[in-house]
């Protein structure tokens, strides 16, 4: 079966999961802060939806992070690499993309990740 886990928008859950793959989106809590706390505030969103269906972030096969400015981009990569820590083992394949983010939105993060069943 697939397990869904609702979010606050209409139309969307924020982590979907199948057999031993776990899907989900963030983005920041609080979108008045800078990029580096919009990028906190997000990861630590997609840790507590991986852990909500039984996953984790050293278990993550791939990410995609859209940010509003690629000016920001050194700034976000200094915290992504911190959270994900010293272990390449735990480093998923990421792509990181310029896009055009609602409001003040200025990221969103999609990750899969794989889960024990």
């Amino acid at each position: 079966m697939i397990e869904r886990k609702a979010g606050i928008y209409d139309g969307r859950n924020k982590s979907s999961a199948y057999k031993d793959l776990v899907w989900t989106v963030a983005t920041a809590s609080d979108t008045s802060v800078a990029i580096e706390q919009q990028t906190l505030l997000t990861l630590t969103a997609i840790e507590a939806n991986l852990a909500e269906l039984g996953s984790d972030k050293s278990r993550i096969v791939s990410a995609q992070v859209y940010i509003a400015k690629m000016s920001d981009k050194p700034l976000m990569d200094a915290v992504w690499k911190n959270w994900l820590g010293d272990n390449a083992q735990h480093w998923p394949q990421r792509a990181c993309l310029g896009v055009n983010l609602e409001g003040d939105v200025l990221i969103e993060v999609t990750v899969t990740a794989v889960r024990d069943v």
